[in-house]
């Protein structure tokens, strides 16, 4: 199939999708009518169950069904928007897209917001209100003196626990949504033009609803059994209903988990942060346990794309990955593993680290500084040095007796398209290690900056530092002086750096400067590591969508003829026999045996691939680049220097800066990167000014 055919296919596969996810959505807008819970589940139950998937089945259709219906065909549309480049012709996009993503909201708990994003965000509060109202107002309406008395409770007793249960079915719509975000391999995020990294903030705020909205669900029953005194309620694990103990074991995980994520504890105490998070295993198995597999399947597409990217990142990061060698400045690092040439990956990417010398369990994740295109046999991260963990790596590469590192790594994750591509100039602005991912996007423009006839956007980067140590980072925006790039081809490129250092009010002595340069440590290779690759293989999106569908498949064979030969001849289908925790653990059994069985035959065919390429790898380093202790000094490029200018003592002014370029015409595209305050000011002045030719986007982002 032709490139020019591909375009009406991507179409109709984008609108059947759309259609697909609108339908799920009525189906949550619907569900806390009266009618739909009087009438019309009791006729979708009624049409749908078999004696094979029970009451399960319906939910598992409605719910489940849909959304990795969406995954699958997501799957196959990056596919072919890959193979089609649809990503280097995003600049046809109507004045009307381009509208809807200029920054409408600077101020709010989720930052700056597109129109888009902030129309989404919008929409799901309203979502959630709607619910809330909903499930209360008709759930209420049931309660009164006369339901009350049959109970042998106050009104006022009978009405807050009838608004527990609705509290807690408005908890279930939100954890719908919790794990889409971070999914970081799924086909979801792309397709809606988010990144694992930019979509973190949404899952936090979900988090924060979730877990309001359950504890106020368990205190409700809390009030009401002690008032009553009935508190041996809370120790009641029912063999086929309600489970209150697993309720609230999963509440206690949650709320353990919940009390660390704020910024302030967070940031002070990451390890700590980062351990409790591991919580979220038993807050989800013991929610399981406590309302049963028939509910929980309105929840499951979330919790089973999110299974199958979490598996894959755990075979991958078994994988021992090469690590080439590591620049080391005064202030940060670069570490270089060796790549499969054939993997590709979008600039301004993200890899997540693990070194087990340091931490067997925490994975950090960092920038990629390299491009796939100019470097194809090599993977870059920048590291700042800031921060216990980061501390001990740089020390580690400058001991002189260090032979290798043995490294583990997870993704890349990233954008799924170029946009930078498309416009005339690019304005990058960027505070501190901010800079990261626009060394990337500069090597990536110097590589097509090489291409004869191509035509690359002008650059101009803006960035700030505290002192002149973090200059040294200035240095990475060229690759390893021995790769295949030639340093006079960076004169190719039209551009810019303007650096400002604000603590410092003049540039150090010569003295100073030479004992602050740029080291290369050269490791050892060892014939057990890899390159990195992805764990799906070149084609990972059409073995992504056959994973989803394989698994799920397999899952409902297992589960039906686990329900109709095992479960139905005791329970005969009424759901009153057979325990619901029993029959919960062997859905959940069936479900983890159908995605480990199917995502690991998908990783172990790929993984054969990868060594029959991994034995033509070659593991030699040019002796001429090794000293007796295994460093290189690493100069930098005259011409690079000639484009850098250097302001001391001051702080860039970015408003003019800004607009000077935007008067000059053309489309501009504005991206920053760095603290949150930065952020705000470039999205200020793009949102704001008369220029409308000024197009922004952030590129980091804070938890």
């Amino acid at each position: 199939m032709g490139c020019w055919k591909k375009e009406p296919v991507l179409v109709a596969i984008r609108a059947l999708m759309g259609l697909v996810f609108v339908g799920w959505l009525m189906v949550w807008v619907v569900m806390p009518t009266k009618i739909f819970r009087d009438n019309w589940s009791t006729k979708l139950e009624s049409g749908t169950r078999t004696t094979y998937l029970g009451r399960e089945g319906t939910w598992i259709l409605v719910f489940t069904v849909p959304i990795l219906f969406i995954a699958v065909l997501g799957c196959v549309c990056l596919h072919l928007a890959e193979k089609n480049r649809t990503a280097e012709r995003r600049g046809k996009q109507s004045w009307t897209l381009r509208a809807w993503r200029r920054p409408a909201l600077l101020r709010g708990p989720l930052g700056v917001l597109s129109g888009m994003e902030l129309a989404f965000s919008l929409m799901f509060i309203v979502l959630v209100l709607w619910a809330l109202s909903l499930y209360l107002r008709v759930g209420l309406s049931g309660v009164s003196s006369t339901t009350a008395a049959e109970y042998r409770e106050k009104l006022w007793e009978a009405k807050l626990y009838d608004a527990g249960l609705q509290l807690g079915l408005v908890g279930n719509l939100c954890t719908a949504f919790l794990f889409f975000p971070v999914s970081r391999g799924s086909s979801l995020l792309p397709l809606v033009g988010l990144t694992s990294e930019s979509s973190i903030k949404y899952h936090v705020w979900i988090g924060h609803l979730v877990m309001s909205l359950f504890s106020a669900h368990g205190l409700c029953f809390v009030i009401v059994w002690l008032v009553e005194g009935r508190a041996s309620e809370m120790l009641k694990w029912a063999s086929v209903s309600i489970s209150n103990v697993a309720g609230e074991i999963a509440l206690l995980c949650g709320l353990a988990l919940w009390a660390v994520t704020f910024p302030r504890i967070r940031r002070k105490f990451f390890e700590l942060f980062f351990y409790t998070h591991y919580l979220y295993i038993p807050f989800l198995f013991f929610y399981l346990l406590h309302i049963g597999f028939t509910v929980f399947s309105l929840i499951l597409p979330g919790i089973y794309l999110f299974a199958i990217d979490r598996f894959l990142r755990l075979l991958q990061s078994q994988r021992r990955v090469r690590l080439e060698s590591a620049r080391l400045l005064p202030d940060a690092l670069e570490l270089n593993f060796a790549k499969s040439p054939g993997f590709s990956y979008s600039p301004a990417s993200a890899l997540f680290i693990k070194v087990r010398s340091i931490s067997s369990l925490q994975w950090h994740p960092f920038t990629i500084s390299s491009s796939a295109s100019l470097e194809p046999d090599r993977l870059s991260v920048v590291i700042k040095k800031d921060g216990a963990w980061t501390e001990k790596l740089y020390n580690k590469l400058s001991h002189a007796s260090l032979e290798r590192l043995e490294v583990a790594v997870e993704g890349p994750y990233g954008h799924s398209s170029i946009d930078f591509l498309s416009y005339d100039s690019l304005i990058l602005v960027s505070g501190g290690s901010g800079i990261t991912p626009f060394i990337s996007i500069i090597r990536e423009l110097i590589h097509r900056s090489m291409i004869p006839g191509s035509q690359t956007p002008s650059v101009s980067l803006i960035c700030s530092f505290k002192t002149t140590d973090a200059l040294g980072i200035l240095h990475l925006l060229l690759p390893m002086p021995n790769s295949s790039y030639k340093v006079s081809d960076f004169s190719r490129l039209d551009i810019r750096v303007s650096a400002f250092v604000t603590r410092e009010k003049s540039p150090p002595r010569p003295a100073e400067a030479d004992r602050k340069l740029t080291r290369t440590v050269w490791l050892k290779p060892n014939p057990s590591d890899s390159a990195v690759a992805p764990v799906l293989g070149p084609n990972s999106w059409l073995w992504l969508a056959a994973v989803i569908s394989s698994s799920f498949v397999s899952f409902l064979l297992l589960l039906g003829i686990v329900t109709r030969y095992y479960v139905y001849p005791i329970d005969q289908d009424t759901d009153t026999i057979f325990p619901c925790t029993k029959r919960a653990l062997l859905n959940l059994l069936l479900m983890c045996w159908s995605i480990a069985a199917t995502a690991g035959v998908a990783v172990l065919w790929n993984k054969k691939a990868a060594e029959r390429e991994k034995k033509q790898m070659q593991c030699e380093v040019s002796p001429r680049l090794w000293t007796a202790a295994g460093e290189v000094e690493c100069f930098p490029s005259g011409s690079l220097t000639e484009a850098i200018t250097v302001h001391y003592g001051a702080r860039p002014e970015l408003k003019d800066m800004i607009l000077e370029i935007g008067r000059r015409g053309g489309n501009v595209q504005v991206m920053a990167s760095g603290p949150s305050l930065l952020r705000r000011e470039v999205a200020a002045i793009c949102s704001s000014s008369s220029v409308e030719n000024l197009h922004y986007e952030a590129m980091s982002f804070t938890w």
